[in-house]
């Protein structure tokens, strides 16, 4: 599988839901359970955000490869978990 990166805020409301998002799909497709994301807070690490070129959180990169950007919904977030099997 592919890496995956998620890059967020602690108080956004948009990557939180996200993140029960993903926590959804991952409990009812078994395909995407072993899928391991990498969660990176983005005041906490400045360093690492600012070596990938996105304005707008939540962020997913798979392999290096922005796959989604922003407001999420479930359809965009089942594509980044798709890009990482």
């Amino acid at each position: 599988m592919k890496k995956i990166k998620a890059f967020y805020l602690q108080n956004c409301p948009h990557c939180k839901r996200a993140f029960k998002m993903l926590e959804e799909l991952k409990s009812q497709n078994p395909k995407y359970s072993g899928i391991e994301i990498e969660y990176i807070e983005e005041s906490e690490n400045v360093q690492a955000a600012s070596a990938h070129d996105y304005y707008y959180v939540p962020t997913f990169y798979v392999d290096g490869v922005k796959i989604h950007e922003g407001v999420p919904t479930l359809e965009k977030l089942e594509e980044v978990l798709k890009r990482a099997i």
